[in-house]
């Protein structure tokens, strides 16, 4: 495993062969993903810390998930990736989409954890609201919310390592660039889905308040030939909740789609 510099962002590059981009969403890492680097060997695996994320500062001047894209797009360049399978968890779904849709990238396939077509009205508006109290009071009463609405009932009872693990995810976020963040995915667009040409698979958590199921079900009416799978039990950070299963269907999918 190296940790490298490529472009605006940090990122963790591990293995040899295709290529794996896996791009985390509001308030995670690249840690969103370790538990399914077991399951990733034959692979070459690069995780960014996405700009104002973890171990990535802020870029001032670069607002918008496009821009986001953008600076994805940069990463790879740097690391000398043209072409790639693509995972993405939450608002990492919306850039991953946006990167599969674009003409001048290749995506070899999607695989979206919690995926989201595009923030609804009244998530656009809590968003502004969150954005202005990471500013104004910090993280602390926002990972407290988070890992527990987010984390599905039944997961907080069986592994309470998980909740805890979300929200030490949310507390080592830069207040502004978890601002920065919610501001971006407030304004949101959805991505050309006619242009998406890859294999797609979509994993949805049955208890998932954040991206529910019926969401992943439009996707996959807008998606040509894309699947959904549904993780019964689960809220919305599956690759913690439901680790073996969301390692086996990544799996699964990237053999595939190889």
């Amino acid at each position: 495993m190296a940790e490298l510099r490529l472009g605006s962002m940090i990122a963790e590059r591990s293995g040899e062969g295709p290529a794996v981009v896996m791009i985390h969403g509001l308030g995670g890492t690249s840690n969103t993903f370790q538990p399914q680097m077991a399951a990733l060997n034959g692979f070459d695996v690069l995780r960014p810390d996405l700009p104002g994320a973890g171990r990535s500062a802020l870029r001032p001047g670069k607002p918008g998930l496009k821009a986001m894209a953008q600076d994805v797009k940069d990463m790879m360049r740097a690391a000398g990736i043209s072409r790639a399978h693509l995972v993405g968890h939450s608002m990492g779904t919306l850039i991953c989409q946006h990167l599969a849709a674009d003409r001048d990238f290749q995506a070899l396939s999607l695989t979206l954890f919690g995926a989201i077509l595009e923030p609804p009205e009244a998530a656009r508006a809590g968003l502004k609201d969150r954005a202005a109290a990471a500013r104004e009071k910090g993280m602390t009463g926002i990972a407290d919310a988070v890992s527990q609405a987010s984390v599905s009932a039944a997961s907080r009872k069986a592994n309470p390592v998980v909740p805890a693990f979300v929200r030490e995810s949310l507390m080592r976020q830069d207040p502004a660039g978890y601002a920065a963040h919610c501001e971006a995915l407030s304004g949101a667009q959805a991505a050309d889905h006619a242009a998406i040409a890859c294999p797609t698979l979509m994993i949805a958590g049955s208890d998932d308040p954040v991206a529910p199921v019926a969401m992943a079900q439009e996707l996959k009416r807008r998606i040509t030939g894309a699947t959904v799978e549904t993780l019964s039990g689960i809220g919305h950070w599956m690759t913690m909740e439901d680790p073996q299963r969301s390692a086996d269907l990544l799996r699964q999918h990237l053999d595939a789609a190889a």
